[in-house]
This record gives C-alpha cells, structure tokens and sequence, in this order.
C-alpha cells in the first residue's frame, strides 16, 4: 500500500486521480502510523517550505516520514513535496528541510518572469528508473518561484533563465 500523505496541503485531488486511473492500492493520510506501516510513500505538493514543514511536523510526520526513507522504502515527494528533501530554504525566511539531498532552495532571480509557469524541456543528467519512459527534450509543466540546485543527485534539470533540478533522484528517493 502506498501512503499518500495529506499533511493540508498539496495538490491531492490530480494525484488521486491518477493512482485511481492505474489502480494504485493507496491511502490518503495523516496518521504516522499509516505512514509508518506503507510500502511506499508519496508526499504531494503545493504551498511554501516552511508551512509544509511545520504542517508536517504539527501532524508528527517529520518523523515517520523520514524513517521510512532510512528504511529505503520508495519515497515520492513532488514540487514543494521534492523541495523538503533538500537541506534548506530560503522562502519566507530560512527553513530546515529533511536533507536527504544537499543545497538549498533559493528564489529564482534570473527567470524571465517569476513565478515561472509553464511548459519547459527537460535536460536529462543520469539515468534513474524512475526515468524510464522520459526523454530528454520532453516537456513538464512547472510552477514555481523557488529552484533546486543542480546536483549529484539531479535526474533531470530544466532552464528558466536560470538551469534548476526538475527531478532528483537517488535510490529509492525521487
């Protein structure tokens, strides 16, 4: 069973929809037991750095969320829900993330607009399963303010004025 934590964020009503559409065994949660108990774990996104990790941490799940990793079990974050797994953040002051990859997410100050909305190409850095199907060249669609940086753990990395991590990947962590 996956566990698709509900932490009063995150854009949970495409994500449903789409482990519906594939037949996903999953459950919606805030319960860190759940969490704790799941096979594999997907941390959605929307909102800011901080208020996710508070929202988290207000819900007890910064801990069993991070076990879980530790465990190596495949763990999911997508946009805000990727950008916790980084050491910090700098939107709306500075902010501790889990820092499962290093750096430290920073305002996009080179884009042509901010926030940046939109389709962009994607440039891929080093083959990861999670991968498999995505070329480079091809588009995902972003909106965001804030940017990864590029690492040893980027996947995929996109160019918006300035080059960012788009996917980050490493082991059983995306």
């Amino acid at each position: 069973m996956i566990a698709v934590v509900d932490y009063g964020g995150g854009n949970l009503g495409s994500l449903i929809a789409g482990l519906e559409r594939r037949g996903a065994d999953f459950v919606v949660t805030d319960d860190p037991v759940v969490v704790g108990a799941a096979q594999a774990c997907i941390l959605p996104g929307d909102g800011a750095f901080g208020a996710t990790m508070e929202a988290l941490e207000e819900r007890g799940l910064t801990n069993a969320l991070a076990d879980m990793i530790d465990r190596g079990r495949p763990f999911l974050g997508i946009c805000i829900g990727m950008q916790v797994l980084f050491q910090a953040s700098d939107e709306f002051g500075s902010h501790e993330g889990f820092g499962i990859f290093p750096g430290r997410i920073t305002l996009l100050r080179d884009a042509p607009r901010v926030p940046h909305m939109g389709w962009n190409q994607l440039e891929i850095l080093q083959p990861h399963p999670f991968l498999d199907g995505v070329a480079g060249g091809d588009y995902a669609y972003f909106l965001h303010s804030y940017r990864a940086p590029v690492g040893d753990s980027t996947a995929a990395a996109c160019t918006y004025g300035e080059r960012f991590t788009a996917i980050v990947a490493h082991e059983h962590v995306m």
